[in-house]
């Protein structure tokens, strides 16, 4: 095929897995004009073929390696559990297929440092599918703090908390799974850090032990030359769920829940009453306080069909069909740095118990 053939073909993805987020991926192909579901791969051929069905009929597998050898297979989606992501990866790349990996990338950095490994060496695509980093929300966000719309940045601040029971088996809080809300949670403020900020000169934390001795909720502070990220995770409680940047000349604020950013707020100094200082007020006075005209407060909205993950969709697809191995965005430098963060500070002792 020559190449202005090759770009004008379909773009035909596999996707290693039918759960919820494979589901959610295989939906938001239907967003991008030339991409299209191929190949679906479980180890339940009779699970492979009922996802297939859903989607458009891609050809259903319940071998990887029969998987892999697909020859129509462009990029590789895997969205299985946490402890198979980097197995997974390596099987891809080892076959020459570019690969989009479900976040946390792997359970480890050094496996993350594998993976770049071995997509140098093969000359493959690889990419953790940290996907909130591509919407447009966040995308204004960095132009915003790059045109220096706030000044100085002096703050970040984020949680990002959601309560889960703990119950015996649940993926949350199983060890043998990549359980643990730094691992499900915390990389999305970790990894927003690196991205807003770029790499700290120091990290500290504490973890809140979880009854199976994953970690039930976890604290970072990353410091910078002038500036400080306060992150929090968790599966103790339904948190703020906001990310908010505060500089010497204004504030920033991504609405709840951030890693699904739809709406930005900018407030000039003094305007802002952040949410942590207004836990007491009812949640629905909280939401009409922020819709109201206020003075010094801009509000900008980024609505999108579907479930957002159409934006690092097309920007894989963009890379494979220009020839790169990496993407700029989400470089796999980066993912190795917030694993990295992770295990530094689960490797002290537990904190005594959650506030």
């Amino acid at each position: 095929m020559d190449p202005a053939a090759a770009q004008s073909a379909p773009f035909v993805w596999g996707i290693v897995g039918t759960g919820a987020i494979a589901g959610l991926f295989a939906e938001d192909l239907h967003l991008i004009p030339g991409a299209r579901l191929g190949a679906v791969h479980s180890r339940s051929l009779d699970k492979a073929q009922d996802f297939a069905a859903r989607f458009g009929g891609a050809t259903a597998y319940d071998d990887l390696d029969a998987f892999l050898a697909d020859p129509a297979i462009e990029a590789v989606y895997i969205a299985t559990p946490n402890n198979l992501h980097a197995l997974q990866a390596l099987a891809a790349i080892a076959a020459g297929k570019p690969v989009l990996i479900e976040k946390p990338i792997a359970l480890s950095s050094g496996d993350v440092e594998a993976i770049a490994k071995a997509a140098a060496e093969r000359g493959v695509f690889a990419m953790e599918a940290m996907w909130t980093r591509f919407l447009p929300a966040i995308v204004a966000l960095r132009q915003h703090l790059a045109a220096g719309r706030i000044g100085r940045i002096r703050r970040l601040r984020a949680d990002l908390s959601y309560f889960h029971p703990q119950q015996p088996g649940s993926r949350f809080f199983e060890p043998a799974l990549g359980g643990g809300a730094a691992l499900d949670l915390g990389v999305y403020p970790l990894s927003l850090a690196l991205h807003l900020l770029g790499q700290p000169e120091r990290v500290e934390g504490r973890w809140f032990s979880s009854a199976s001795g994953v970690d039930l909720r976890s604290e970072f502070a990353l410091h910078y030359p002038e500036a400080t990220a306060e992150l929090s995770c968790g599966f103790d409680r339904d948190g703020a769920n906001l990310l908010l940047i505060e500089g010497s000349e204004g504030s920033l604020r991504i609405e709840a829940p951030f890693l699904k950013a739809q709406r930005l707020m900018q407030f000039a100094p003094g305007a802002l009453a952040t949410p942590w200082r207004e836990r007491n007020n009812p949640a629905f006075l909280r939401k009409v306080l922020d819709r109201l005209p206020l003075p010094g407060v801009r509000r900008e909205t980024f609505p999108f069909p579907g479930n957002g993950l159409q934006f690092q969709a097309q920007a894989v697809m963009t890379a494979i069909r220009t020839g790169a191995t990496r993407c700029e965005t989400m470089p796999l430098a980066e993912s190795a740095a917030v694993l990295g963060m992770i295990e530094m500070v689960r490797a002290q002792p537990a904190a005594a118990a959650a506030r």
